[in-house]
């Protein structure tokens, strides 16, 4: 399959057809989607104008755009005109298509990029793998018998397995980088307000982004993706850098870097902090960081998310869904909804105090260091059906804690990014996760790049299509 960059480039040359790339997408789609079920909405025919359009302008003499022909899937928590959102839920399935793009989607097409379909997503976006009533269960392309992550689990599937270059994704918690982890590809968030959404959220911490198999890729997504819109009061005012470039002549040498295996409270799968750890140590010595011996020892971030995200749940609810309809509904979102039901305002209090002070621990942390090293996910992918795994290494965990490193990120608005460490005795990919200082997302970028250098990884699953 080729990289984003390559196929966007051919095509600007008029060295490649946009319907042709689209072609191999869609037989690509049609051989694997059935076993994996990434996507659970397709339009050819909607493709099928937008890629025609870009040949016309090629044929014209115009550049189409730095997206120029490349098809992609849009997660399906997102709008893109002409296609509808289920948000993974029976309580939107069925809806007619939307009328409008998000803010993402709408820069993505007006760049040349060519929607293909909707991939899929838990309901909500609410947890760590992606089985719905909806729609079923998504498979990983390393094996069908495990969970691509969650929750842009139907993106990493389709770029892991090569049935399209790039996916659309988000994260509010690792929804963007926990799949990557799994599936052994590029997941990179944001900092936030860095791409905007149609409006600020409740929590303030999901970002818009994509799931890549190349550093380039993810840089030219943000490159097209990132600046202000005035709908989102969140959003950061335009870059003063072109990523593209930054990833590859950036000076990170001498940045002050940590690492930690548990952020003080997680526990990890041996392998995965073997692998995780290995790999951190010589992206410092790649990249020429100074390493700090500082302890990271945090507040439990997995409940400080848990407690400042639960509004948004509500906040995707129509009048008369809830609880009229509660019976539709998953049984996570089901806990979420009636466990917030009775919050007192006190009590959301709490939480919001809660948060703050998990702020200022990081703030804290990052005085001292500009990096900090993790692994991306503490287990590596399980069971497609779930559920999420309550034992790591003979301990008894919450089933959250099968993804902890991940919500610092979120919460405190930093840049972060996870990058295949290599494979477990399983053949499962393990990620690396690369946090930085808040608004640094070129500094994140560069490191990624450095490793991929120093480190080149498999872009897809031995099982993917190579024909794209």
């Amino acid at each position: 399959m080729k990289t984003v960059i390559e196929v966007a480039e051919a095509v600007r040359a008029g060295e490649l057809k946009a319907v042709e790339v689209l072609d191999e997408c869609l037989e690509a789609i049609a051989t694997t989607n059935g076993e994996l079920n990434a996507f659970v909405h397709l339009d050819p025919d909607l493709a099928r104008r937008a890629a025609d359009a870009v040949d016309a302008a090629v044929a014209r003499g115009e550049d189409p755009g730095p997206l120029a022909g490349v098809p992609f899937g849009v997660k399906d928590l997102e709008d893109c005109a002409g296609m509808p959102t289920s948000q993974g839920s029976l309580l939107y399935k069925g809806d007619p298509p939307k009328e409008r793009d998000s803010v993402h989607v709408a820069r993505l097409r007006a760049a040349g990029a060519v929607p293909v379909g909707k991939t899929a997503a838990p309901e909500f976006g609410s947890y760590a793998f992606t089985e719905t009533r909806a729609w079923g269960t998504t498979r990983n392309p390393w094996d069908p018998t495990r969970t691509p992550g969650g929750s842009s689990g139907g993106s990493a599937a389709a770029v892991a397995a090569g049935m399209v270059p790039f996916c659309t994704a988000s994260d509010g918690g690792g929804s963007t980088r926990i799949p990557a982890a799994f599936t052994g590809l590029l997941g990179f968030k944001a900092s936030y307000g860095r791409i905007p959404h149609p409006h600020a959220g409740a929590s303030q911490t999901a970002c818009y982004g994509a799931l890549t198999t190349t550093v380039s890729d993810a840089a030219r997504h943000l490159d097209v993706a990132a600046g202000p819109d005035d709908h989102d009061r969140a959003s950061l005012p335009p870059a003063s850098v072109r990523y593209e470039d930054a990833i590859e002549s950036l000076d990170v040498r001498g940045l002050r870097v940590a690492w930690s295996s548990d952020l003080g409270f997680a526990v990890v799968d041996p392998e995965v902090e073997e692998l995780a750890k290995a790999a951190a140590f010589e992206l410092v010595e790649a990249a020429g960081l100074e390493v700090v011996d500082r302890p990271v020892q945090f507040t439990d971030i997995v409940k400080v998310w848990l407690g400042a995200n639960a509004i948004d749940i509500f906040q995707d609810m129509q009048r008369g869904m809830w609880p009229e309809r509660a019976d539709e509904l998953t049984g996570i979102n089901r806990f979420f909804l009636q466990a917030s039901e009775g919050v007192t305002v006190p009590q959301l209090a709490r939480v919001w105090k809660r948060r703050a002070r998990f702020e200022d621990e990081v703030a804290e942390l990052f005085a001292d260091v500009d990096v900090l090293l993790t692994p991306a996910t503490a287990v590596v992918a399980f069971e497609a059906e779930g559920p999420m795994p309550t034992r790591i290494n003979g301990q008894d965990v919450i089933p959250t804690m099968a993804v902890p490193f991940t919500q610092l990120a979120n919460m405190c608005w930093n840049p972060a990014v996870s990058v295949p460490a290599g494979l477990n005795s399983e053949g499962m990919p393990v990620g690396l996760q690369v946090n930085g200082r808040r608004h640094a997302d070129d500094v994140v970028l560069r490191l990624a790049r450095i490793w991929e250098q120093a480190r080149p990884w498999p872009r897809t699953a031995p099982s993917a299509s190579t024909s794209a």
